[in-house]
């Protein structure tokens, strides 16, 4: 059996902290065998850089995906495409830096990672997604059946379409984008793990993240502000799946939400026991 973590949207320095301070254990607690996590907003709470992306995998993560903001950073262009293990969504216009998918050796066997981008009220509207997975699902598949997707995209309805259209072809496919985790963690009849949205991995007393009072005011006022990272105590969510390395299949999916312990005994209290579905 494989296990593999996924952490959801890691949000700005309070979130990479977190996850700096708590994967290793994590790891070791949990007996991980790879780590994937969405590092699409880790640089203050918009795109990511090379060294971040580096801090992030000396810190135990296998593989960092994005999104809609991998570009934020204008100086990512140039990284990416040296970074293998830094993934942009799969369904950008060919010749543009970066991969869309990789596969690593773990120490139980080769992982699959795929990293693809909805198009429903998303920007930039890309390729179809639907379409180009197929293709790259296949392509992996010659070397692993394996195969984990981050599917980044706002609807449920988009993301719960491209699970059931994996289904059986993949071992999880784990939503991302809208930074709160869904309770609707389950393994289809193919055997593919899915959840619509893996939560993120940043400050609990936020909006998404960001500090509350500029977000109120724009929905008041309607006018442009600032929408600084809120700080902490930090959350990371995300989800755990067992995988059996032979046939690819999910046997079991697990949510996670665990506080960052260094914020004391007083937060303790409202850590959360995620529920367990187990393939039947």
């Amino acid at each position: 059996m494989l296990r593999l973590l996924f952490l959801g949207d890691i949000i700005g320095e309070p979130g990479r902290k977190a996850v700096a301070e708590m994967l290793p254990k994590l790891k070791r607690d949990w007996s991980v065998d790879f780590v994937v996590a969405n590092g699409e907003n880790a640089a203050a709470g918009r795109g990511i850089t090379g060294k971040i992306c580096i801090d992030l995998m000396r810190a135990g993560v296998a593989v960092v995906t994005t999104g809609d903001h991998v570009w934020d950073q204008k100086e990512l262009a140039t990284y990416i495409a040296t970074e293998p293990r830094l993934l942009r969504p799969l369904n950008y216009p060919l010749g543009t830096p970066g991969k869309g998918s990789i596969v690593l050796e773990s120490a139980k066997a080769k992982v699959g990672v795929i990293n693809v981008q909805g198009r429903t009220f998303m920007q930039p509207n890309l390729e179809n997604p639907f379409r180009l997975i197929a293709d790259e699902v296949a392509k992996l598949h010659a070397e692993t059946p394996v195969i984990f997707v981050d599917v980044h995209a706002e609807t449920t309805s988009e993301k719960i379409a491209m699970g059931r259209f994996l289904d059986g072809r993949v071992s999880a496919v784990i939503g991302t984008h809208t930074h709160v985790q869904t309770a609707d963690e389950q393994i289809f009849p193919g055997g593919t793990a899915f959840l619509c949205d893996a939560g993120m991995c940043g400050p609990m007393n936020s909006i998404l993240g960001r500090e509350i009072q500029p977000i109120i005011q724009r929905f008041v006022t309607s006018m442009p502000v600032n929408f600084p990272v809120a700080r902490a105590p930090v959350k990371l969510h995300g989800v755990l799946v067992n995988i059996d390395e032979k046939s690819g299949k999910a046997l079991e999916i697990r949510r996670v939400a665990e506080l960052q312990p260094s914020m004391g005994e007083e937060v303790s209290e409202i850590r959360e026991e995620a529920s367990v579905h187990e393939a039947t």
